[in-house]
């Protein structure tokens, strides 16, 4: 099955919390499921589905596959970190993730587009491939023939709300990646806990 291209905020309004990154979202006006039978559904979800959920939000956050998913969850587990935190902390050194924080890009979405149209170099090579994992010291920036394209005219809030572990000058359109992400940069509507444990059954 193909990546989704469908409407974002469907997803948003059957997980009950906004998940995509546009500034108007349909859960302000309708925050209920979609479908004729939305309004509805009633009944204490079981354990099994609370778990689901939030897999799903995370999913649904951060553009990703089931095999990607599960591939994180792999890495977690087989880490001497703590699980969860470090499954979240996979998704978010993806390079498609980096390029949205700080400020290159208006959505992952975009920035997934981005990257996989060649618009940028991670350590001065350049790369097609969005889940690419960045380290510690990487710097990415916008190819220099791809700067005047209209996306990237107004870049000069670029890194105003990036977090800690990223820098950013928007003006040689470059970031660099500083640490790892804390617990704390970490995204706080997604119980990672749970998701460890819906792949662990």
């Amino acid at each position: 099955m193909g990546r989704y291209t469908g409407p974002v905020c469907r997803f948003c309004r059957r997980e009950g919390v906004k998940l995509c990154d546009k500034n108007k979202c349909a859960t302000v006006k309708r925050n209920f499921p979609p479908g004729q039978h939305g309004q509805s559904r009633k009944g204490k979800p079981s354990d099994y589905s609370r778990q689901l959920r939030e897999k799903q939000k995370a999913r649904r956050k951060f553009g990703l596959s089931e095999n990607q998913m599960l591939r994180y969850y792999k890495t977690a587990v087989t880490s001497i970190d703590e699980s969860g935190p470090r499954m979240l902390e996979e998704m978010e050194r993806r390079l498609d993730n980096v390029i949205f924080r700080s400020g290159f890009a208006s959505s992952r979405r975009q920035a997934r587009q981005f990257v996989s149209h060649g618009l940028f170099s991670l350590n001065g090579q350049r790369v097609t491939v969005p889940s690419i994992q960045v380290k510690t010291g990487d710097s990415f920036t916008v190819r220099e023939k791809n700067r005047p394209m209209p996306a990237f005219e107004n870049l000069s809030k670029a890194g105003a709300n990036a977090p800690q572990w990223l820098t950013v000058e928007a003006a040689a359109y470059t970031g660099k990646v500083l640490s790892k992400p804390e617990k704390s940069d970490l995204e706080s509507i997604l119980d990672s806990q749970m998701i460890i444990e819906f792949y662990s059954r």
